[in-house]
C-alpha cells in the first residue's frame, strides 16, 4: 500500500501540497478556534495556541501556492515544506513543554496526535522528493 501511494505521489507532487494545504487549515482551525474554548480542558493557554496557529496558516498559503504553480522544481517546494513541518512540530512539544505544569491529558493528547500526523506526512514528502531527485 506504502508502495503504491508512494508511486501515485510521485506521479502527481502536486497532491501532497493539497493534502498538506488542507491539513494546515484544519490545524489552524483547530488551535486557533476550538481549542481556545476548552482551554481549561486542554491546559494550554489561548496566547499559545493562537502563536502556534499562526504556522499551519503560512503553511497553508504555501501549500495552495505550491498546489496551483505550475513548475517542475517539485522536489525543493517538498523538502521545504517538510523542513517547515519538521520545525513546527518541534515549536509545537517545546511550546506544550513550556506549558508542562497546566496541560492536561487531552491536551497532550492532541499534540502527540497532531505530531504523529505531521511526521507521518513529512516522511511521505522527504520519500517524494527523493525518488523525484531521481528522476
Amino acid at each position: 500500500m506504502i508502495k503504491r501511494l508512494l508511486k501515485s505521489f510521485t506521479l502527481n507532487p502536486k497532491k501532497l501540497f493539497l493534502i498538506d494545504g488542507l491539513g494546515a487549515v484544519l490545524s489552524a482551525f483547530l488551535l486557533g478556534i476550538v481549542l481556545v474554548k476548552f482551554e481549561s480542558m486542554i491546559g494550554i493557554p489561548p496566547s499559545t495556541l493562537y502563536f502556534l496557529a499562526v504556522f499551519p496558516l503560512l503553511f497553508a498559503i504555501y501549500d495552495f501556492y505550491c498546489y496551483r504553480k505550475k513548475h517542475n522544481n517539485f522536489k525543493s517546494f517538498l523538502e521545504g515544506i517538510a523542513v517547515a513541518n519538521l520545525l513546527y512540530c518541534c515549536f509545537s512539544i517545546g511550546a506544550t513543554l513550556y506549558h508542562l505544569k497546566t496541560i492536561t491529558y487531552l491536551g497532550w493528547i492532541y499534540i502527540l496526535a497532531e505530531t504523529l500526523i505531521i511526521f507521518i506526512l513529512l516522511s511521505f514528502e522527504f520519500m517524494i522528493a527523493k525518488q523525484l531527485a531521481k528522476n
